[in-house]
């Protein structure tokens, strides 16, 4: 295997790695890029918080190179402690590893300069190839040590800026990946203070985790459709005063059910305690939603009772059902993948949660009337609620 290594404090990662790693595996014929985060940089010693940082630097890497098989992150100077040397992560490195002839060492030009009076320096020569990439300079700079250039674009960005930007309220987040940005975000990193009001349950690692889930076992319509009711769910959560991550949660989960069959679906539900109705006997399909709220649960170990509503009736509703279980109702029948009118879509964004409500209640009937269906005994109470409000 031809490996090389690409270290720095990642402070946090940004696009400008992913962007170097990805330039690297293609210019240099590589096979895998190792990324060690720093426990304590040699060339920042002066910076605060870096040790105590370790760990959600750690994560936010882990989250930038997920799916990624070219890419490898190593934890082994956090372990270590102490002032990260090179030539310890190259030996360390060399031996686990046991690369294909020489690792190749990535450095910037921001310290390339500098290499000389590295410890150990003509040590690092003998253990590995060096390439330094272009972080400051897009003219070719010589350097008095045997070296490849990447020939890589210079990129505007720096962890320094992406920190400062975060501290000042700025815009920073399309200068990260979307895992790196909700750690930042779920955690509160830097300063962060935005206000995320999110349940435990509902945190970036138990989405991300439940998500693909969603996207493995769902087909790619049923997938889509999912996330579109997530993000509607999301839409209408901070237009309500609701957590909105709970929204994008039960909203991507709420189908989960959905393509098991019909034996699993029915044992699933009656582990949750509710009685099944003569129409759910008839047609299991409708509990789907008990079924994924089931799975839930019990796989995802989620507790959240909101959600766990939302997720169990969104297909007929309920009796005094909560304001996040109506989001989700809506979400999933007036997503924009779905065949509604304008006027029900303006409504999504402008009226009020019930108004919206009746309004997808009214077409949900309309539809199962005009295909002769069986409607079920919570949606005839809804529309006996909704003849009341004289809609």
């Amino acid at each position: 295997m031809r490996l090389g290594i690409l270290g720095g404090s990642f402070n946090p990662v940004h696009l400008g790695h992913i962007f170097l790693a990805d330039k690297a595996v293609f210019s240099l014929k590589l096979d895998r890029i190792v990324m060690v985060p720093a426990y304590r940089s040699p060339f920042k010693l002066t910076a605060e918080g870096m040790e105590d940082s370790a760990n959600d630097r750690l994560q936010m890497l882990a989250a930038a190179a997920a799916g990624d098989s070219r890419l490898a992150v190593d934890d082994c100077e956090i372990r270590r402690q102490g002032v990260s040397y090179t030539v310890d992560t190259l030996e360390d490195i060399i031996r686990r590893y046991m690369p294909s002839g020489k690792p190749v060492l990535i450095i910037g030009d921001d310290i390339a300069g500098d290499f000389t009076n590295w410890r150990d320096s003509k040590k690092i020569l003998k253990l590995a190839e060096i390439a330094v990439a272009r972080r400051l300079n897009s003219a070719l700079v010589k350097y008095p040590f045997a070296h490849t250039v990447i020939d890589n674009e210079v990129m505007n960005i720096s962890s320094h800026t992406i920190r400062q930007r975060i501290m000042e309220g700025k815009d920073w987040r399309s200068l990260v990946p979307a895992g790196v940005r909700a750690i930042i975000e779920d955690r509160r990193l830097y300063g962060f203070s935005g206000d995320t009001g999110t349940d435990k349950d509902c945190g970036y690692d138990t989405v991300l985790r439940i998500e693909s889930a969603a996207r493995e076992t769902l087909s790619i319509g049923r997938y889509l459709h999912s996330r579109n009711t997530a993000l509607l769910a999301y839409d209408l959560c901070r237009r309500f005063g609701l957590d909105p991550m709970s929204g994008y949660l039960a909203g991507i989960a709420h189908d989960l059910g959905k393509e098991l069959d019909n034996k699993q679906q029915m044992k699933l539900a009656k582990s949750d305690g509710m009685e099944i109705t003569d129409l759910e006997r008839e047609k299991p399909n409708l509990l789907h939603g008990r079924a994924a709220a089931v799975l839930l649960r019990e796989r995802f170990c989620i507790n959240n009772e909101d959600v766990l509503e939302a997720v169990a009736v969104h297909t007929s509703g309920k009796r005094n059902m909560g304001l996040l279980a109506k989001i989700i109702y809506i979400a999933d029948k007036a997503e924009v993948s779905r065949n509604i009118d304008s006027e029900l879509r303006r409504m999504c964004y402008e009226d009020d949660l019930d108004s919206i409500f009746f309004a997808v209640l009214k077409k949900t009937v309309s539809k199962l009337q005009s295909r002769d269906l069986n409607i079920s005994g919570e949606t005839l109470h809804f529309l006996e609620k909704m003849k009341e409000r004289g809609r």
